[in-house]
């Protein structure tokens, strides 16, 4: 039989704040009134590992284990992702202040150990009103117990069934007017036993000022558990009675739960289901549902991606993964996995035949099995930055980066190292990533190269990430190739200047698999400084400006004109010296004056006479100590003479390290024509010189041949001097020069003033030197048996024996 009770209808809000606790810091503690509990959380940053809550009413405080919990209305779960621990209380939990059943008041202590000790802390009362009015009948599935609180108020049944009188039997026989309680499984009625019993077993009964209140823990003997469509449900039903005389007075209580756990399925939703039919219902259902304690009515959580529906009977809400309020926890069980924690809030209002509602309200945990981890790695390199760059991404907010092993060397994060960067790059969806980043040249980079295939850069990453707070450690490994395939020895791009030629490389991260030669030589900035060039050279290009006349340069078709001058970078491979490319240049040039000295003993000169000759004097009667050697072309004022180094009366100079050629040119005077006016005021001597370093002559003339491993450097001297010492001397034809041991240094400056005599040099038809012994204080020595030959013209007496001693003195 079926009785149901009423009270009046208050609507009342509910409260909610953050507590203020001495010796609790600020914003670890936190209370909050929701319409049918009192919720506590507390991180567990200050509570530990084992916090413990104690309910204080005016008798004392109360431990509450996990068997009180159950008992009194109490519910303790720990949430380490979120990192707290949550108390619920329910309004009618046994140490609550009920007045009125309009107004409860709680009071709780919070005990943890700290330092060893185990400290007290008690807790700020609360007071909370319901939010809503009660219902007639109001039903609790929480997490370890269930909860049932009827109207105390009677009112007759629209009808009585079979089954209700079958009831009333054990209650009319019963004897005494105490009040007992009646238990009624699946199949059968128990015998009944005293309400003191009952609570002795762990159930209780509780009358406040307008309500009947049944609680008991699940899992009790006299509960029962069955399938309805599948779905899990645990029942307990109790009928707790008194006989007053004739009278029996009865109270149906009944509490049916859901125990689906939930199912996750494919497409990213978790599912929990509960019978339609638990509870009389006529016209459907009203359903409010959230997380964390929260709820909404169903069309906004359809809205926020919620799907509720009805299959067989059964109701079914549909949670999205992403769902706001819900919960990630990372797990390493020998590869990184997810899962996702619900915290299920679910109101179901129905109303029976009678007009009369019932209000359930289920409070869940559910947790989706192990799902593959979403961390992912991409290769975002690009090869024109030349340096691997790889992401890491998706990674969950409770797992981190502890270290990085690159090729088999293992970095700590944050890494001191320079030479590559991780940086962390934080997302709106709770994951984070890092970007790594390191240059191909790194030492840590593994290179193979094929020349017939192309330049592999292997780097092989294995990601160290700790899983928070338990430390577990998780290893993610990646390998990125990056493939260059243009591996062709470098090209320089080459301009051409008025004062020479500009060579620019720009860098690619392959380049130091080749050597740049001039000649031979290696380019290096001391070879540079050493022929004049001027080099500089950073991470990004090699700029080489090479200036006309430096060592390395070709000259072709000399003549007043100009000529080409060509310039040649080499590349060699760096292990096999073999040449592998190289950048050759020419480039016209057109300077005013000139002089080369080429390494087979040729000296090329194109000279500026216009204060050399008189006014009026042609460029063409000019010529050089020999008379008979005359410019090859001549253009106004500037003549080209191109002649050996053993000719045309040239003197060579020695001293310890270089030997100097030199030879002048003069003015031819000759009677002008009646027509002709020359003025005879030339006023400068153009002396040409080649010098060339002894340690590179393979031959100085030996057999008639003269080689230099290098150019000589030449210098093309304008001197002024009167006019009667620039007219042509008398000197016969030779084919040889006169040697002159002396030490010289030589000017490169185009115009040098100052008074020149050069000393007597009698000209010789031919001198052949075999061989050169070096002097014992310098680096050239004549031998002993050296042969000379002279050939002298016609000299007085006195003279002969001058130059004779000075060239016996030359032998050492």
């Amino acid at each position: 039989m079926a009785f149901w009770f009423c009270i009046g209808v208050a609507l009342l809000l509910s409260l909610w704040s953050r507590a203020e606790t001495a010796g609790i810091p600020d914003g670890v503690l936190r209370m909050e009134c929701h319409d049918r509990y009192f919720m506590i959380a507390v991180d567990l940053s200050f509570t530990g590992d084992e916090p413990h809550f104690e309910a204080v009413d005016e008798t004392g405080a109360y431990a509450i284990t996990q068997q009180y919990a159950a008992q009194c209305g109490y519910s303790i779960n720990v949430h380490p992702l979120p990192g707290h621990v949550e108390l619920r209380a329910s309004y009618f939990s046994c140490q609550t202040q009920n007045k009125d059943d309009e107004m409860f008041t709680f009071n709780f202590n919070l005990n943890v150990t700290q330092e060893g000790k185990e400290v007290t802390y008690p807790l700020q009362d609360k007071t909370c009103s319901p939010s809503v009015p009660w219902s007639p009948r109001e039903v609790t599935c929480e997490t370890n117990y269930m909860e049932v609180s009827v109207r105390s108020e009677v009112t007759c049944p629209s009808g009585t069934k079979k089954d209700d009188w079958n009831s009333l039997k054990p209650a009319h026989r019963s004897t005494t007017s105490d009040w007992q309680v009646m238990f009624q499984t699946d199949n059968e009625q128990l015998p009944p036993i005293n309400i003191s019993d009952a609570r002795k077993q762990g159930y209780v009964f509780l009358l406040t000022e307008g309500r009947l209140v049944f609680r008991a823990p699940y899992g009790q003997p006299e509960s029962f558990s069955t399938e309805i469509n599948g779905v899990p449900v645990e029942t307990v039903h109790a009928t707790i009675f008194s006989r007053q005389s004739w009278v029996v007075l009865m109270v149906d209580l009944v509490a049916a739960c859901s125990m689906d756990e939930g199912l996750y399925n494919e497409s990213g939703y978790m599912l929990w289901e509960t019978p339609e039919m638990l509870y009389p219902n006529l016209d459907g259902q009203q359903i409010n549902v959230g997380l964390k304690g929260e709820l909404v009515a169903q069309p906004v959580a359809e809205e926020r991606g919620y799907i509720v529906g009805k299959q067989n009977n059964t109701i079914q809400i549909c949670i999205p993964e992403n769902a706001e309020g819900r919960y990630r926890k990372s797990a390493v069980e020998d590869d990184l996995y997810e899962f996702y924690v619900y915290h299920l809030y679910l109101e179901q209002i129905l109303v029976d035949e009678d007009r009369v509602e019932t209000r359930i309200r289920s409070l869940r945990t559910l947790a989706t099995h192990l799902l593959p981890g979403p961390i992912f790695a991409e290769n975002q390199t690009v090869l024109e930055e030349n340096m691997f760059t790889v992401y890491l991404g998706d990674v969950p907010e409770d797992v981190q980066l502890a270290a990085v092993n690159l090729n088999g060397q293992e970095f700590t994060v944050p890494s001191s190292v320079s030479s590559f960067i991780i940086t962390k790059a934080v997302h709106p969806n709770n994951t984070h990533g890092y970007k790594l980043k390191v240059p191909f040249e790194d030492p840590v980079v593994l290179q193979q190269f094929s020349k017939t295939d192309a330049l592999h850069y292997i780097l092989n990453i294995n990601y160290t990430l700790t899983v928070l707070p338990e430390k577990d450690l998780y290893y993610h490994m990646e390998s990125v190739v990056a493939l260059v395939t243009d591996v062709s020895p470098p090209q320089f791009d080459a301009v051409c200047t008025e004062s020479g030629i500009s060579f620019k490389l720009d860098h690619r991260p392959f380049d130091y698999l080749w050597e740049i030669t001039i000649d031979s030589d290696l380019l290096t900035s001391e070879l540079a400084d050493q022929h004049g060039y001027i080099m500089s050279n950073d991470s990004y290009s090699l700029l080489l400006e090479v200036p006309l006349f430096s060592r390395g340069y070709e000259y072709k078709n000399v003549s007043l004109k100009g000529f080409f001058g060509t310039f040649e970078i080499i590349m060699q491979d760096r292990e096999t010296s073999e040449v592998q490319g190289s950048t050759i240049k020419t480039c016209p040039f057109s300077p005013t004056e000139l002089i080369m000295c080429s390494t087979d003993g040729r000296m090329t000169v194109v000279a500026d006479l216009a204060l050399a000759i008189p006014n009026g004097g042609n460029a063409a009667r000019t010529n050089l100590r020999d008379k008979y050697c005359g410019p090859k072309e001549t253009d106004g004022s500037r003549a080209l003479f191109s002649f050996s180094l053993n000719s045309c009366g040239a003197t060579v100079k020695l001293n310890s390290e270089n030997v100097t050629y030199e030879n002048e040119i003069f003015y031819s005077k000759k009677l002008p024509r009646p027509s002709q006016v020359v003025s005879d005021n030339a006023k400068e001597r153009v002396t040409m010189q080649c010098t060339y370093p002894l340690a590179g002559l393979h031959r100085l003339f030996s057999v008639h041949r003269f080689e230099s491993d290098a150019v000589g450097i030449g210098s093309l001297l304008h001197t002024t001097h009167p006019a009667a010492d620039l007219q042509s001397p008398t000197i016969q034809p030779t084919s040889a020069l006169t040697t002159t041991l002396a030490t010289t240094t030589l000017a490169a400056t185009r115009r040098a003033t100052g008074s020149y005599k050069p000393a007597l040099h009698p000209p010789s038809r031919y001198v052949k030197v075999t061989r050169f012994r070096y002097p014992t204080n310098t680096r050239f020595r004549y031998p002993a048996n050296a042969n000379y030959r002279y050939i002298w013209p016609t000299l007085n007496k006195g003279v002969r024996q001058s130059l004779q001693t000075k060239l016996n003195a030359a032998h050492i």
